[in-house]
């Protein structure tokens, strides 16, 4: 049996976007997604955002693409004031509801607070965010206070086999092939 149990609060919280700004007078939204393919965060319900410290589930009435933009119909929001009260909130979903990863991916959820040590053992610093530059994704590491390189940040390219030789999440470490002067 899975874990289907709906309380109203995500068990694991995964943000997924965010809600933009108010468009038009209706109650619609616009949405700003962190999802590979955009439209495919509507295929992760149902959404809940943080109100006064509080999880609040949204239920979807309607959505649409409008120019550049995603808009959103939340149900109950049908004027702009109480659409601008939903603007700047993170989407949150519970990972449950994420497919499962093939060998090599990775969310970045997992990735961000991982180790980063080389081949030859010198210790990168900590993953604290992660980049998507159209051709690969990049680590942003945050560098151990007393580096030997002076370093604050380094900025890896996340290329599977090439640099990433191996990534262990247990351990919550990742080994790469990378000269700790850049």
């Amino acid at each position: 049996m899975s874990k289907q149990l709906n309380t109203g609060v995500p068990e694991e919280p995964i943000v997924l976007g965010k809600l933009g700004s108010t468009y038009g007078i209706r109650g619609w939204l616009r949405v700003f997604s962190s999802t590979e393919d955009a439209e495919s965060i509507f295929d992760y319900q149902p959404w809940f955002i943080q109100q006064a410290g509080k999880w609040q589930q949204l239920e979807l009435e309607s959505w649409k693409r409008h120019n550049q933009d995603l808009i959103i119909k939340v149900k109950g929001v049908d004027d702009r004031e109480a659409a601008n009260l939903l603007t700047n909130r993170e989407i949150v979903v519970d990972s449950a509801q994420l497919p499962a990863l093939t060998d090599g991916d990775y969310y970045w959820k997992d990735l961000i607070g991982c180790q980063v040590v080389t081949t030859s053992g010198y210790e990168l610093g900590k993953i604290i965010d992660m980049m998507e530059t159209g051709s690969n994704d990049v680590m942003v590491v945050k560098a151990n206070l007393k580096d030997a390189f002076g370093l604050k940040e380094r900025l890896i390219p996340f290329l599977d086999g090439q640099v990433i030789k191996k990534v262990d999440l247990t351990a919550q470490a990742i080994e790469v092939d990378w000269d700790p002067g850049f």
